[in-house]
């Protein structure tokens, strides 16, 4: 029985330790890339260069308001980010183990992207939708304004005020976004390891920054697009007459298409790049210095 109880832990810790890790690695990349996410979201909503809107939100709101919205990203991270990559991992080492500890083709790397950037996305949609509100609010007339506290303060705030299932409001375009995101960063990530490391001997430090640029470029040239979608759809209000800009994702896809042609879909992209890209990278960097210091003690 003595005996039994340390399986058991290892046990469970072996189970948990995938979404633990990366968890922590997103919330870490995040509390560095806030600033620049901010910066994004204003581009999309129309306000202007990165420049501009960084010199009209430190005149007018102050450094802090670039860090607006980080407990929602924390909260985001902690949510999404453990359930895609821990998922991530669980399923490529199943998929590993039935090919005969092989490595997977691209296909199934990009297949098991997808499935994982779908369970994270309807985990953490909640704490994006906080996250997108929070960023816009203060683009948003006085009168329009819903001026959340934090993101708890915003989920409650949306529950009461529009029922529980708001929370998912912009989820389709949240899922199909994070589809597109992981199948890009997952899939070129394994794939670039294993290129870096084995076809060009790479070391360590290389192979590990190598490939997490080849994953955020990949990562942001996948989902801008659904995105930018998801923005909008986020993000907009009912007029006067109570009626919203948009039916729905595809509605606010085929308006965009209209109005400003295919490229409209990649507007603010060197700042998503920017954005996404580091982030991806300091991810990949933050979950292998993690699992670094987890095997130095044990763990």
């Amino acid at each position: 029985m003595a005996e039994g109880k340390p399986k058991a832990q290892a046990g469970v810790w072996s189970t948990v330790k995938p979404f633990v890790n990366g968890g922590a690695s997103g919330m870490l990349a995040t509390c560095v890339i806030q600033p620049i996410d901010m910066v994004k979201v204003r581009i999309q909503l129309g306000q202007g260069s990165a420049m501009q809107v960084s010199k009209n939100m430190i005149a007018n709101e102050g450094i802090g308001s670039f860090y607006k919205g980080l407990s929602a990203g924390l909260l985001r991270q902690a949510t999404y980010t453990t359930a895609r990559l821990g998922s991530f991992k669980v399923l490529t080492t199943k998929a590993v183990e039935e090919n005969d500890g092989k490595p997977l083709p691209l296909l199934q790397k990009a297949f098991i992207g997808l499935t994982a950037g779908a369970i994270g996305a309807c985990v953490g949609s909640p704490a994006d939708l906080a996250l997108i509100r929070m960023q816009a609010d203060a683009t948003l007339p006085i009168a329009q304004r819903r001026n959340y506290k934090n993101a708890f303060h915003a989920l409650y705030r949306i529950v009461v005020d529009e029922g529980v299932l708001a929370l998912w409001k912009g989820a389709g375009p949240t899922v199909v976004r994070a589809m597109a995101l992981n199948m890009g960063m997952l899939a070129s990530y394994d794939q670039s390891i294993e290129f870096f490391r084995d076809s060009l001997g790479l070391g360590e430090v290389s192979t590990v920054v190598g490939a997490s640029a080849v994953s955020g470029f990949f990562a942001s040239a996948c989902s801008l697009p659904f995105d930018y979608v998801k923005t909008q759809i986020q993000k907009m209000q009912p007029d006067a007459n109570g009626k919203y800009p948009y039916t729905g994702s595809l509605n606010c896809a085929f308006k965009t298409l209209k109005s400003g042609g295919p490229l409209k879909f990649y507007t603010g992209f060197p700042v998503y790049c920017v954005r996404i890209a580091p982030h991806v990278m300091m991810t990949w960097i933050f979950l292998n210095e993690i699992q670094k210091v987890q095997k130095k003690i044990g763990l």
